[in-house]
């Protein structure tokens, strides 16, 4: 049985017989015309390998046709296009780069050859070449596609303001709304800012977070990295500023920053204040990472033992094997070195488990990351992430 692929690609000699036939007929004459032209033997030879699924000698044969008949320029981009969604990005170029060098085509013809180039490209890797090709297109029917490609070119060489200035003129061409990738944009070049060597890098961030903030004033980011800013330059009033406007709008994204919102409080001498406020956090929104902040943080001020009360207490109100093995190693803590076989056993067998679930998931393309991202690594999507790990999705 021929795969979906095969039969895609039966179509396209079946419609290019088709057109040449009726580009050749003439009224009353269709017996004679066939006669006096006939189709080229390889396009025959091209449908008998495609019969006995020989796509690749089938491939071959149409090659064989378009380069005798200049005519089969619908049967260039035909296979051009099949070359690419086979991952033969040097074949589709060849094609396609045929297409744009040769005369006889009018201008739409060559606009559409030079934008299957640059999706050639792209999909080749060869950023710079999809980019001038992507360029050249600007100003005809392509433009805004063309525009579209450029921003994804921009994002994967981490060009951000590019990518600001293109997701900017598709925001405004199309009416589409781009403020949440724009502020994504942003907070990356905030941490670019604060990865350099500037003395105002500092400055330059919080700078680039205000204007993530009017992209989308919504948005979690921006304040939980303000808020990382603060503590690093040792502003911890300024950092709990910061996370108290996520706890206010988008509480469950404290989870990330859980340990530095308690060293935050501790700064200023008022650790039962950031420990109260984060459980309050914890019971409407339950996270192992907020989970395993607050037990540290409670066995650090109260004891082992009652911390592992609590933890048990918390544990019974959200269960999750990841807060098991966290509540097993506070417990191990109380113990002399002889007396944890019994807990460590269990750990070994927990933890077997619960590394597959302390993984964060795509919720796009089901990519697994042991931290967390912003942007998947995978799919290349922004905000495919939830603050939660697999195990708490899955729970739901």
């Amino acid at each position: 049985m021929l795969e979906f692929e095969t039969w895609w690609l039966l179509a396209i000699p079946l419609f290019f017989g088709l057109g040449w036939f009726a580009s050749r007929y003439e009224t009353g004459q269709a017996a004679s015309a066939v006669r006096r032209d006939g189709l080229p033997d390889a396009y025959f030879r091209g449908l008998n390998f495609l019969l006995n699924e020989q796509s690749d000698k089938a491939i071959d044969a149409f090659l064989d046709v378009v380069r005798v008949d200049p005519e089969t320029i619908e049967l260039h981009f035909a296979l051009g296009n099949l070359f690419r969604r086979r991952g033969e990005t040097d074949r589709a170029i060849r094609v396609h780069q045929n297409l744009v060098e040769r005369g006889d085509l009018d201008t739409g013809q060559r606009e559409q050859a030079l934008f299957e180039l640059g999706q050639d490209y792209l999909k080749a890797g060869l950023l710079d070449r999809a980019e001038d090709a992507f360029k050249r297109l600007a100003v005809t029917r392509y433009g805004l596609q063309s525009l579209q490609h450029r921003l994804e070119i921009a994002q994967t060489v981490r060009d951000w303001p590019q990518a600001i200035e293109l997701a900017e003129r598709l925001q405004r061409d199309l009416g589409e709304n781009r403020s949440r990738a724009i502020a994504h944009f942003r907070c990356e070049l905030a941490e670019q800012a604060l990865a350099g060597n500037s003395p105002q890098r500092g400055a330059e961030a919080l700078q680039q977070l205000e204007l993530a903030v009017r992209a989308d004033p919504r948005h979690p980011r921006p304040a939980l990295l303000r808020g990382e800013i603060a503590l690093a330059e040792g502003r911890p009033q300024a950092a709990i500023d910061a996370w108290k406007e996520v706890q206010r709008s988008n509480p469950a994204w404290l989870a990330l920053v859980a340990r530095h919102w308690l060293d935050a409080f501790s700064a200023l001498g008022r650790r039962d204040e950031g420990i109260d406020a984060l459980e309050q956090v914890q019971r409407e929104h339950p996270s192992i990472d907020t989970f395993a902040a607050l037990v540290d943080a409670r066995a650090a001020r109260d004891g082992g033992e009652r911390a592992v009360q609590w933890a048990e207490q918390a544990l019974r109100a959200s269960p999750s094997l990841l807060g098991l093995d966290k509540l097993l190693s506070a417990k191990a803590a109380l113990l002399e070195a002889g007396e944890r076989t019994e807990i460590e056993l269990a750990q070994q067998l927990i933890q077997a488990q619960a590394r597959r679930l302390s993984r964060y998931v795509c919720s796009n393309c089901g990519f697994k990351a042991s931290r967390f991202y912003w942007q998947c690594p995978g799919c290349n999507r922004w905000d495919t992430y939830s603050p939660k790990r697999s195990e708490e999705l899955e729970r739901g």
